[in-house]
C-alpha cells in the first residue's frame, strides 16, 4: 500500500473509516479498501464468474486503490459492503409545480442526504412569485421561498451522518423570477447549503450578443410576462458573480444537444459541483484516476500510457459494478439509473503531473496533453464498456438512446470531471484539473472535520525528493510558518511551478474546454481569480467559456466572501524564518 500522508490519515479517520457505537475507529485504511474492493467484485459472481475470477477482481480493485491510483466518489468509500449500502455520490430530483410534488421532493432529498449523496434541482417549472394559486384563490411565494425550505433541511441533516448535505440549485434564465435569483446570495450565508447557477440559453445568449430584448415567460401558463433587455441580465449577473463567486452558469442547449437519452426527457439541473448532467430521478457514481501516479519515475517527460490504459479498464469495470452493488435510496432512482447505467471516470492529479513533467500549466503544450489524456481516457473506457456491453449486456434503455445503432454498450455515459475535494486528499494529489492553489496552503475544514488541514504541495515534495532536497526539518518548518518562501526550489522546477491565481482567466477556460471536448458529461472546474479582477473580466470568461464547448462555469475571485475555503500560506502574513 503506498504509504498516506498524516492528512490522508485524518480524514480517513473522521468521515470514512467504520466507527462502533461509541464512535471508536474499527477499521484500518487498508481494510477500508478492502472492504470495497469486496463489495464490488462479488457483483461478478452475479454475472456468472467463478470465485477464483472473482478474487481476482478483488486483489486488482484493491491493488487499483492502495496504490492510489484510482479512488471513487466518497460514498462508495464510505458505505461499500455496509449496511446502509448506498454507493453514489450524484443525484437530480424533479421539483414539480404543486405543494405535494414539492415536498414529496423534500422528503426524497432527506433520504438522499441522509446516505451520503448530494442533490441537484431546476426550480423552473415553480410559478413565479404573485403569480396566482387557483385551489386557494392566494398567491404563490415564488421557487425562493421553497429554496429555503429545501435549505433549511439540508441544514439538520448531515450525509450519512458525516458531512452536511450539498445542492445545486438552478433556475432558467427566462424564468420570471431571474432577477431575484442571481441576487439572492448577495448576503453572505444564506442559501449557505446550495450552489446556484443560472441555466443559460442559446437565445438568451445570442440577444446579449445583439443586444436585443429577450422574454420572460411564466412556466405555468407558458405566457409572457415580461420582455427584458437581456444586457441588463447579463450585467447583473456578472456583477453577482464578481461580487461573491454566485451564481455560475450553465449552458442548457450545449448539455442537452449531449443529452444520450432525449427520448427520456430534458436534463433540466446539475449535481452539487456542476459535473453531473441528470435527468429528474438520475444518480450517477463517480471515480477519478490520480494522473500524478502514471508519470514514469526514470524518464523525465513520460507517461506510462500502458498502465494508464489498464487502469482505466479497471476503474471502468469497477464503476458498472458499483450500479448493481448499489441500495439506491429511492425506487425511482434505482428503475432510472439501472436502465441508463451511467458512470464517470475522470481524473485527478493533473497539476502534479504537469510539474513532474516540467510543463507549465498555462501554456499550449499543457492544454495539448490535457486534450490528449482525456481523448485516451474517452477511448479506452468508450471500448471498455462496449466489451462490458458484449460481456453482461446493454444498458436498457440503449435502443431509446444516441447509440441505438451499436452492437454493444454497457453505459449511456463514461466520463465526468469531478472536483475531487476530499478523495484527492487521500491521494495526496491536486484537486480534479485544478492548478495548484499555491505551494504551502491551509484548507480551512475545523468546523467540518475538527481541524484546519495544512497542505504541501505532494508533486513539488515528490520532485524535492527526488533531487535530495526534501527533509524532515524542511516539513516540519513549512507546516509550522505555513510560508512558501521558506521552501528552496531550484531554478528549472521554479519555472514550471504557477499557482491558480497566477494563471490567466484565458488559460483556465482554455484547459476546461480541452478536458470537456472528451467528457460526456460535464467539467467541474473554479476559475479562481486575484482580488483585483473586475465585472468585465467575469463577462469575457463566461462567454469564452460558451465560445469554447463548456457545458458550465463557476468563478471565485480571491477575498471575496469572508470564509474561503483554501487559503495561502502564512499565518498573519509574516514568517518570523524568512522575515
Amino acid at each position: 500500500m503506498t504509504k498516506l500522508s498524516e492528512n490522508s490519515k485524518y480524514i480517513l479517520g473522521q468521515r470514512y473509516l467504520l466507527k462502533n457505537e461509541k464512535r471508536e475507529i474499527v477499521e484500518t485504511p487498508k481494510q477500508l479498501f478492502r472492504r470495497v474492493a469486496k463489495a464490488v467484485a462479488n457483483i461478478e459472481l452475479s454475472y456468472g464468474k467463478s470465485k477464483t475470477e472473482v478474487k481476482k477482481y478483488e486483489r486488482e480493485f484493491y491493488k487499483m486503490m492502495t496504490h492510489l491510483e484510482f479512488l471513487p466518489n466518497s460514498p462508495t468509500l464510505m458505505n461499500a459492503g455496509t449496511e446502509l449500502g448506498q454507493l453514489s455520490a450524484c443525484f437530480v430530483l424533479p421539483v414539480l409545480d404543486s405543494i405535494d410534488d414539492i415536498f414529496l421532493s423534500l422528503m426524497h432529498t432527506a433520504r438522499i442526504h441522509k446516505t451520503g449523496g448530494g442533490t441537484g434541482f431546476s426550480f423552473s417549472k415553480l410559478r413565479p412569485k404573485d403569480d396566482i394559486v387557483k385551489s386557494t384563490g392566494g398567491i404563490a411565494s415564488g421557487p425562493l421561498s421553497f429554496m429555503s425550505c429545501f435549505d433549511q433541511a439540508t441544514e439538520v441533516i448531515k450525509q450519512g451522518g458525516k458531512r452536511r448535505g450539498a445542492n445545486m440549485g438552478v433556475l432558467r434564465v427566462d424564468h420570471p423570477d431571474i432577477f431575484n435569483f442571481i441576487v439572492c446570495k448577495e448576503k453572505e450565508g444564506r442559501l449557505k447549503n446550495f450552489n446556484i447557477s443560472v441555466g443559460l440559453t442559446d437565445q438568451f445568449l445570442k440577444a446579449v450578443e445583439d443586444d436585443t430584448y429577450f422574454d420572460l415567460i411564466n412556466p405555468r401558463t407558458k405566457k409572457l410576462t415580461q420582455t427584458i433587455k437581456a444586457r441588463g441580465l447579463w450585467n447583473l449577473l456578472t456583477l453577482m458573480s464578481w461580487k461573491n463567486g454566485e451564481p455560475g452558469v450553465i449552458f442548457l442547449d450545449r448539455i442537452n444537444k449531449d443529452n444520450p437519452t432525449p427520448k427520456l426527457g430534458e436534463i433540466e439541473s446539475t449535481n452539487p459541483c456542476g459535473e453531473q448532467p441528470l435527468l429528474p430521478y438520475e444518480s450517477c457514481n463517480l471515480g477519478s484516476i490520480n494522473l500524478s501516479m502514471f508519470a514514469r519515475k526514470n524518464k523525465k517527460g513520460s507517461i506510462d500510457w500502458e498502465k494508464l490504459k489498464k487502469t482505466i479498464r479497471l476503474a471502468i469495470r469497477f464503476l458498472d459494478n458499483v450500479i448493481d452493488a448499489n441500495n439506491f435510496p429511492l425506487p425511482e432512482i434505482a428503475e432510472l439509473t439501472r436502465a441508463n447505467r451511467k458512470i464517470g471516470l475522470g481524473v485527478m492529479g493533473w497539476a502534479d503531473l504537469l510539474l513532474r513533467l516540467g510543463i507549465k500549466y498555462d501554456t499550449k503544450k499543457a492544454v495539448f496533453l490535457g486534450r490528449k489524456i482525456m481523448r485516451f481516457i474517452k477511448k479506452e473506457g468508450f471500448k471498455m464498456s462496449e466489451e462490458l456491453g458484449k460481456e453482461k449486456g446493454n444498458f436498457p434503455n440503449k435502443n431509446r438512446s444516441i447509440f441505438k445503432d451499436l452492437p454493444y454498450l454497457r453505459n449511456a455515459t463514461i466520463t465526468t470531471i469531478a472536483p475531487t475535494g476530499t478523495i484527492s486528499l487521500i491521494a495526496n494529489c491536486s484537486s480534479g484539473i485544478e492548478p495548484i492553489f499555491a505551494v504551502v496552503q491551509r484548507r480551512n475544514v475545523k468546523e467540518s472535520i475538527g481541524k484546519d488541514l495544512i497542505e504541501i504541495n505532494p508533486a513539488i515534495k515528490v520532485s524535492l525528493q527526488l533531487k535530495g532536497l526534501w527533509s524532515t526539518k524542511m516539513e516540519e518548518t513549512l507546516k509550522k510558518t505555513e510560508c512558501a518562501k521558506c521552501l528552496v526550489i531550484p531554478n528549472n522546477m521554479r519555472e514550471a511551478i504557477v499557482t491558480s491565481a497566477e494563471i490567466s482567466p484565458e488559460w483556465h477556460v482554455k484547459m476546461q474546454s480541452a478536458f470537456q471536448e472528451f467528457t460526456d458529461n460535464a467539467v467541474s472546474k473554479t476559475i479562481n481569480l486575484p482580488n483585483n479582477a473586475t465585472p468585465d473580466d467575469i463577462e469575457n470568461i463566461y462567454l469564452l467559456a460558451y465560445q469554447l464547448g463548456c457545458k458550465g462555469i463557476t468563478i471565485y475571485r480571491d477575498g471575496s466572501r469572508k470564509f474561503q475555503l483554501l487559503t495561502k500560506s502564512g499565518k498573519n502574513g509574516a514568517c518570523p524564518t524568512c522575515d
